[in-house]
């Protein structure tokens, strides 16, 4: 059941560094994993949005957008998560052209090329030290006065010649020429002073967003709204069970979600056929 198969991995232009698969593209992938679901005796309910699960006895009870109600004595969540985005003109228009949020899955694409990396976090400082590696110029631009990134990341993007940290930053816009990226405007946040910063590609590193809220009041959660679960993928709440990036797992990669789901598939078998469930 989902809103739509394939979910954020749909977002990834290019996937380069999947184990078996040369290159592929989110979407295909996307594509071929519905496809091979499709082989197997399976329903598969697209358009459909979880409100709200509710514990009923043994049973768990998920209300649907439109009404509908599905009733199972086990759940797997796997709603994943959603990149937290900058919110400013131009940014929903050029994804996939020149708007990026993954360093590791379309940084190759920017080989030789200038980029910008919104962020001075820990995510957005360790991805303008990757991009260094690939691109010809990285320049980091931080909203806040100061970089939040822990210091011994600080340390080694100061050794980097081609990269450039502006703070107090505020982005403005980012903008194209209808096909691709070509540049973003920047406000300083102490001057007001505003300027456009020529580039070709522009890597959105300022979080992600668990999509857990609907499941709070069942399930534990820790501060950044991650699922917690066990080494099984099993949560506090018997029959309840999540996979991916909705969880507390570390690297939020599409080969550590694909085999977490057969773990809490495997954990969810396991516990029916001990008669736990």
């Amino acid at each position: 059941m989902a809103e739509k198969a394939g979910g954020q991995i749909k977002e990834t232009v290019g996937i380069e560094n999947m184990i078996s698969i040369l290159k592929t593209t989110g979407e295909q992938l996307a594509s071929n994993l519905k496809l091979h679901m499709q082989d197997y005796d399976i329903d598969l309910f697209e358009h459909r949005r979880v409100e709200k699960i509710e514990i009923k006895g043994k049973n768990k009870v998920v209300l649907v957008n439109g009404g509908e109600t599905y009733i199972s004595p086990q759940v797997i969540i796997a709603t994943g998560a959603s990149w937290r985005k900058l919110n400013v003109p131009g940014e929903s228009d050029y994804i996939g052209k020149g708007v990026a949020f993954c360093p590791h899955c379309d940084g190759p694409f920017y080989k030789g090329k200038h980029v910008a990396v919104i962020g001075g976090g820990n995510s957005g400082i360790e991805a303008a030290i990757d991009l260094a590696g690939i691109c010809y110029k990285v320049t980091v631009f931080e909203f806040l006065d100061d970089l939040k990134a822990d210091q011994v990341l600080q340390e080694k993007v100061k050794t980097l010649s081609n990269v450039e940290i502006h703070k107090s930053s505020q982005t403005l816009e980012i903008t194209g020429n209808n096909e691709k990226v070509n540049g973003i405007r920047i406000k300083n946040r102490n001057t007001e002073e505003e300027r456009v910063v020529d580039l070709d590609g522009v890597f959105v590193q300022i979080g992600l967003v668990p999509n857990s809220s609907i499941f709070k009041d069942i399930v534990n959660t820790n501060r950044f709204g991650e699922i917690e679960t066990d080494n099984h993928c099993r949560t506090n709440q018997p029959g309840i069970y999540a996979a991916g990036d909705v969880t507390t797992v570390p690297y939020k990669q599409i080969v550590i979600s694909m085999g977490e789901g057969a773990k809490a598939a495997l954990a969810a078998f396991e516990d029916r056929t001990r008669g736990d469930i």
